[in-house]
């Protein structure tokens, strides 16, 4: 009898431990089939009425994420023209005026030599070969000079092709006072009048537009592009010779009215520039904006935004990570 009570007592401990093992089991398979499951990242993400993104976060998200907004106020500005150029190189202007200077020098010396040769042949003093060699040579060497001239004009312009006005700035330039810029519109553009002065932007500083003031226009239009260069001083900020630059050549008309974007409002997507504008309470809808023309800070923008909207000005990088999220999708 109490070997049976025993063997009992074995078989309800055997089947108790099955239906623990069945019931841990499920639960691991429930567990593993869940995680198979592919999770959407909860979305706070949604379109309005004109197919623009909005992103919504409550004020304690807001919080959190650091958003500040900014009103946007409006501005002016005056009218421009779109350039390209480069910082000249010192050591290339010197090169060249001394190129100009020896052709000039070379110029002269064949003049002088040519009259005393005709002097000496009015005393029948020397040959009439030797008279035609000196006269061709020298109108060879007045030919060289004058080109010399030109191009030097073409390539620098009238200003510094002077020898007085040539002195200084190339004092100033060596001296690390100032920089020579030049700036050639786009193919085909001419101006009535030169501009009195330009924004100047290094591409690897566009948040750091400088002014600079006109100096002088080259001589004529460029063979190639039959557009006008110009030159600008720019002074109290050096940059590195031959350093591409845009440049925005103030040129006159009505100014045209905007707001200025600060940069650190601006995000890229698809390679296109965007702001986030507060729509709502808890709303912020992502809108494009063209960055054609930076300014001190910013952007000078006429489309997406106007004067009294407010937009994120620290934040918005945050509030395109919140967009993304609602494309992951984690697997196991």
């Amino acid at each position: 009898m109490k070997r049976n009570f025993i063997l009992a007592g074995v078989g309800i401990i055997a089947i108790a431990a099955l239906i623990f093992s069945y019931t841990q089991t499920s639960a691991e398979r429930k567990a593993e089939t869940q995680a198979e499951q592919p999770v959407t990242a909860a979305s706070r993400v949604e379109r309005n009425a004109g197919g623009e993104t909005v992103v919504s976060l409550d004020p304690g998200a807001q919080k959190i994420a650091g958003l500040q907004t900014i009103t946007l106020t409006a501005t002016n500005q005056e009218p421009e023209i779109k350039g390209f150029g480069r910082v000249m190189d010192l050591a290339t202007l010197t090169a060249a005026v001394a190129n100009l200077e020896s052709a000039r020098t070379a110029s002269e010396a064949s003049d002088r030599e040519f009259e005393r040769v005709k002097n000496l042949s009015g005393q029948n003093n020397i040959s009439g070969r030797a008279l035609e060699a000196a006269k061709a040579a020298a109108a060879r060497d007045r030919t060289v000079s004058a080109s010399a001239l030109a191009k030097f004009k073409l390539d620098w312009g009238q200003a510094l092709a002077e020898d007085d006005r040539r002195e200084g700035i190339l004092s100033e330039i060596a001296s690390n006072e100032a920089e020579l810029v030049r700036i050639d519109l786009p193919a085909g553009g001419t101006l009535s009048s030169s501009p009195d002065s330009a924004r100047i932007i290094a591409l690897n500083d566009e948040a750091n537009p400088v002014e600079a003031k006109f100096f002088d226009a080259t001589d004529g239009v460029n063979p190639q592009t039959q557009a006008q260069g110009f030159f600008f001083l720019l002074q109290g900020r050096p940059l590195t010779p031959g350093v591409a630059v845009t440049g925005f050549l103030e040129i006159p008309g009505e100014p045209s009215g905007g707001v200025v974007v600060p940069d650190a409002a601006v995000v890229h997507v698809d390679d296109r520039a965007w702001i986030y504008s507060q729509t709502g309470e808890t709303n912020f809808t992502r809108r494009e904006i063209s960055l054609d023309h930076p300014v001190a800070g910013g952007w000078f923008v006429t489309n997406g935004v106007a004067p009294g909207d407010r937009v994120v000005a620290t934040g918005a990088q945050t509030l395109l990570s919140e967009e993304r999220k609602t494309q992951i999708q984690m697997g196991d």
